[in-house]
């Protein structure tokens, strides 16, 4: 390469974060391109005529490796970078020859990056889960990701990382390579509660991840074991101002949406209950089942089947309106506790400056996946409803959830070490 190229050469791989093989294959067909317009600025119209059969070349290629319509597109830019450059000769010279060399580069830059998006995947996809298996997350996570292998014919290896609430998990995918084969499902709790609970998290829930997809919406449920001699709200707020710290409710995590609706419940009945974290839902529902834990505001995936055969009892949803499934089961907003109202939520992320190609093709495959009628049926049993849309509406989701649950969080004094 000559040094003018090589200097275009090393902006781009650091401002577009272009891989230096990439730019190495690039190499000849960017040297012929900023040689000819580097000639034509500099009124060397015969030597860039004679240049001019490398730029119909290179323009074959693309037109051999794309379709006819993006190829058009690639060959206009040509032109008027071209064209550019002939006028910056006149105006004001050098200044916008430079120009015209960037806009061309960054068509070469481009082309490989959107070929890699029409070719992805090409190799296994590792999908983070930042909870423990058996949870509410992989209810969701695990038959979708099933979906997506099935569709692009490439294994997608769902990986469980839990603890912290879900903050080991986030961490571990937001150092991944931006390069689509990492994929994470975080929650209400990893991108709305957790920013306003915890002083410092280990990932920032908008600089650190590309969103995806909004995936999942559903309410939770207020459950407490057998034993627990309550069989309403008003009952058991009766019963734990009368056992002032006596009880205990368990969560799948400090800072999780589990542990602040738990919270959230205190500090409108002013009641005193004993906050137990766990790490995720199942661990925390195996002591729940076994009487060592009293209550929790768990999901209903989790808990509905257990309430329905008799090992839990349920007391009232959290959301706005009734579960359909269980018809006669109230909100806590009806049972007397006006206000109250809980949702959890589940998306898909990259790391952060992940191609947005690749983050489109995403988007559009699971959208189409979350249509599908075993997908609905699967989230309609569980009192969810499928998410959808475009990666604009999860991230503008995450900065309403956080400024949503920072007013809650700042209201209720809630703080996790």
């Amino acid at each position: 390469m000559s040094v003018s190229t090589r200097i275009t050469s090393a902006v781009f791989s650091r401002v577009f974060t272009v891989p230096k093989e990439i730019m190495h294959k690039a190499g000849p067909q960017l040297n012929a391109v900023v040689k000819s317009v580097l000639n034509i600025s500099k009124g060397k119209v015969k030597e860039f005529i004679v240049a001019l059969p490398i730029l119909i070349l290179f323009v074959r290629e693309l037109l051999r490796q794309r379709k006819q319509a993006q190829a058009q597109k690639q060959l206009y830019i040509i032109g008027a970078a071209a064209a550019l450059s002939a006028l910056g000769s006149v105006v004001i010279g050098v200044l916008l020859s430079s120009l015209a060399v960037l806009l061309v580069g960054c068509m070469v830059i481009a082309f490989p990056a959107r070929l890699a998006a029409q070719n992805y995947p090409a190799k296994p996809v590792r999908i983070i889960i930042p909870f423990p298996p058996g949870g509410n997350t992989d209810i969701y996570a695990r038959p979708v990701s099933a979906k997506m292998g099935e569709l692009y014919g490439r294994q997608m290896v769902v990986d469980n990382r839990p603890g912290a609430g879900g903050s080991i998990g986030m961490q571990i995918a937001a150092a991944q390579p931006p390069d689509g084969y990492t994929l994470v499902w975080g929650t209400t709790s990893t991108h709305g509660v957790g920013p306003n609970v915890y002083k410092k998290l280990p990932y920032d829930p908008v600089r650190d991840f590309e969103p995806v997809i909004l995936t999942v919406v559903a309410q939770n449920i207020l459950v407490v074991h057998p034993s627990v001699p309550a069989r309403s709200v008003k009952e058991l707020i009766v019963l734990a101002k009368a056992k002032r710290g006596g009880l205990s409710f368990a969560s799948s995590g400090n800072g999780t949406i589990s542990h602040l609706a738990g919270e959230l419940f205190k500090n409108l009945t002013g009641t005193d209950m004993v906050h137990v974290p766990y790490k995720g839902s199942s661990p925390a529902m195996v002591d729940l089942l076994s009487g060592q834990i009293d209550v929790m505001f768990d999901s209903l995936s989790s808990s509905l089947p257990q309430a329905k055969a008799g090992k839990l009892r349920a007391l009232a949803v959290t959301g706005a309106k009734r579960f359909p499934g269980m018809k006669d089961l109230p909100t806590i907003s009806e049972s007397g506790l006006k206000g109250y109202e809980v949702t959890t939520w589940l998306a898909i992320w990259a790391p952060a400056r992940t191609p947005k190609d690749i983050v489109g093709k995403l988007n559009t495959d699971i959208n189409n996946i979350l249509r599908q009628p075993d997908i609905l049926r699967l989230m309609a049993d569980n009192g969810a409803e499928p998410g959808g849309g475009s990666p604009e509406r999860l991230g503008n989701h995450v900065n309403s959830e956080i400024a949503k649950w920072g007013a809650v969080v700042k209201a209720a004094n809630i703080k996790v070490e």
